[in-house]
């Protein structure tokens, strides 16, 4: 049967604006990180895109390296593309990213104009598509000039490849002088993609996030869950289709301390008297003072989607709530 969209997929979902730009984000957005991969099952894929634009997330979130194997996430999502969610197209952000080493020798990694380039142009192919809505650089490259990797995503947008530039995983001051570089040359930024949860506040401590308030930039916070710890996950032990008993590379049993165990239980405890999962109230916690657009979230199962979707107008802490989660997250 073929894919038709909800009539209601706008109703009940919540749009930020990027900083001052005129793009708008989904305040939960899809990251393709994982569980898009060669080893995944492609109807399970296809299931959690059509959930998550049924419910109004209209952002979907790749890069290059995405998989495993790299690409494969790109690769992937275009099928879905073309089988059914192609017909939606201007009704869908698309991004992607170059950064991360995707082919062997001194072209196939960080942030030259070389690479950069010759990546987008791949991405366009695995993804069978004319342009991204936003091309990211994603990471900084201290070996590189700044100038010339903000020229490249200048070249990309200019040249029709993509509608909007971002950086990912970039610091504050770094940011700064991205977006100067950027504006001289007219280019539309318009987001940083950086790790933020209460777990990892590094936009705090290192301007980011004052920063992008100051500039008009948007933010988009990835691992909002930091890679599972703030769930219930593992309350209990390690489950045996966890993270971490199946993939590892992100996260380690050794992070489960019982210092940290302890915090999760206490940030669990919170989480109920609000009313939510801890992982529902970990996405909150990121969207709670408007400085982040939109947050990511990675998803195994379309019901997952659908607990996630619960926060969009749940975001409202109480000072005593904020005071109590800072206390146990950053004791």
């Amino acid at each position: 049967m073929k894919y038709q969209a909800k009539s209601t997929r706008y109703d009940a979902m919540k749009y930020n604006r990027s900083g001052r730009s005129g793009l708008k984000l989904p305040v939960l957005s899809l990251g393709l990180w994982h569980n898009f991969g060669t080893r995944d099952s492609y109807s399970n894929m296809k299931d959690m895109c059509h959930t998550a634009f049924d419910n109004g997330i209209t952002h979907f979130d790749l890069a290059n390296n995405y998989g495993p194997a790299p690409g494969s996430a790109e690769t992937n999502f275009g099928r879905i593309l073309r089988d059914s969610l192609g017909g939606y197209r201007d009704e869908l952000i698309i991004c992607t990213k170059a950064g991360y080493t995707m082919w062997p020798g001194p072209y196939g990694d960080f942030g030259s104009r070389k690479y950069l380039l010759a990546s987008l142009d791949q991405s366009l192919m695995r993804l069978g598509i004319e342009y991204v809505d936003i091309f990211y650089h994603h990471r900084m490259d201290p070996e590189t000039p700044l100038e010339e990797s903000m020229g490249a995503l200048d070249q990309a947008v200019k040249s029709g490849k993509a509608l909007y530039a971002g950086i990912s995983n970039y610091d504050g001051e770094t940011t700064r002088k991205a977006v100067e570089i950027l504006k001289s040359l007219n280019c539309p930024f318009v987001i940083n993609q950086s790790r933020y949860s209460i777990f990892y506040r590094r936009i705090e401590e290192n301007g980011l996030k004052n920063y992008a308030l100051e500039a008009g930039c948007g933010i988009i916070a990835f691992s909002p869950l930091a890679q599972g710890l703030l769930t219930e996950r593992y309350l209990h032990g390690i489950p045996a289709d966890s993270r971490i008993a199946r993939d590892g590379r992100f996260l380690h049993a050794d992070q489960l301390t019982p210092k940290k165990l302890l915090q999760i239980t206490e940030l669990n405890a919170i989480a109920a008297r609000r009313g939510q999962t801890l992982a529902q109230m970990a996405l909150s916690w990121v969207l709670k003072d408007g400085a982040v657009t939109s947050v990511l979230i990675g998803a195994s199962k379309p019901a997952q989607i659908l607990e996630n979707l619960e926060i969009v107008h749940r975001t409202d802490f109480t000072q005593e709530e904020i005071k109590e989660i800072d206390r146990i997250s950053l004791e």
